[in-house]
């Protein structure tokens, strides 16, 4: 966000293969300075793995996370709202809820990561997959859905295990607060978790500090509330 701490200690990045979902999937992952910390997974808006995605990998590796942001267009980046739509629709969520069951075997299997079960960030189209994701994912402990739009039907709650917090905008157009709300409702009614779900005064993308749409205040506030309940849920 605008004109953010950074820390002194750059956190070692590198751009990762492994096999996921019978293919090998490629991804982006970012070590703590102090070289091992929890897992936490980073879900990428519909536009792909943009160097906005990274930067969120990297600022959860600064906070002491190990962050892996698996790439679910396989190297390819939208360039205008149309072609991330076609993007989105030929990734069925079916398919791409396997390959980041995949990327969490993998999370856990590296030898940097402390934790026994992970955090799942995502955003817009990433974050409706956080929730997909973490109904039927028990290894999925803290789900955290930036303004997720869920496409389709509602997944199946009932085998829900993480704790959540969400972070919406009171204007977003993709999901209304009454959506939002009846969102909670069904995971609390289906699973018995209680949905921490947030509303700020902002719209749809509000945390992306490279949109129109950037509202920093909110996204401050989403981020700080974010990493302490990641730490609270893993460490």
């Amino acid at each position: 966000m605008s004109e953010r701490p950074r820390p002194a200690e750059t956190p070692a990045r590198q751009n990762v293969t492994f096999p996921s979902a019978g293919a090998t999937a490629h991804g982006y992952l970012a070590l703590p300075p102090s070289g091992s910390g929890p897992g936490v997974l980073v879900i990428q808006e519909w536009w792909g793995l943009t160097d906005h995605i990274a930067d969120v990998t990297d600022r959860l590796a600064a906070e002491g996370f190990v962050a892996l942001a698996p790439d679910l267009y396989g190297g390819s980046v939208a360039h205008d709202a149309d072609e991330a739509l076609r993007m989105m629709k030929a990734l069925p969520v079916s398919r791409g809820v396997e390959l980041l069951s995949g990327a969490v075997g993998h999370l856990l299997s590296l030898p940097e990561v402390t934790s026994g079960t992970v955090g799942a960030v995502g955003f817009c189209m990433g974050g409706g997959f956080v929730l997909y994701l973490a109904a039927v994912d028990p290894r999925v402990s803290a789900a955290v859905p930036f303004y997720g739009v869920v496409r389709g039907e509602l997944p199946d709650f009932s085998g829900l295990r993480a704790q959540l917090l969400g972070h919406y905008g009171e204007q977003d157009r993709s999901i209304s607060p009454e959506q939002v709300e009846e969102l909670g409702e069904t995971i609390r009614r289906q699973s018995g978790v209680t949905a921490d779900f947030r509303q700020y005064p902002a719209g749809h993308a509000f945390f992306n500090d490279r949109r129109p749409s950037h509202e920093p205040g909110s996204a401050d506030r989403a981020w700080q509330s974010t990493v302490a309940f990641l730490h609270r849920q893993l460490d």
